[in-house]
């Protein structure tokens, strides 16, 4: 699968989109989300994978490589949310943990 930087810069509703998918939310739950129809989402979906050149051919998942793409284009605010460490965690001088890796 060859995944691109994105071809364009995705629109604010896309970008929320994108955001609930890599929280793991079904299209129904976007839809109730953001108070539009799965049918707006799915084309919203259909939208961001071209423009990450991602393309279905019946074996790939791309809710799963769009999100990653995503995930690797605008940084992992997803796994925050989990609220679990991650493997390069340290503790800083004030005490709070952070990662040194996957810095803002």
């Amino acid at each position: 699968m060859d995944i691109k930087i994105m071809s364009r810069e995705l629109t604010p509703f896309e970008h929320l989109v994108a955001d609930h998918l890599c929280d793991g939310l079904s299209n129904a739950a976007i839809a109730k989300a953001t108070s539009h129809s799965e049918k707006v989402i799915e084309n919203t979906v259909s939208r961001m994978a071209r423009a990450f050149g991602i393309k279905s051919d019946g074996d790939t998942n791309i809710r799963v490589l769009l999100a990653l793409a995503y995930r690797t284009h605008f940084g992992d605010g997803s796994f925050d949310k989990l609220n679990v460490d991650c493997s390069h965690s340290k503790i800083g001088e004030n005490g709070q943990r952070y990662c040194d890796k996957h810095l803002d």
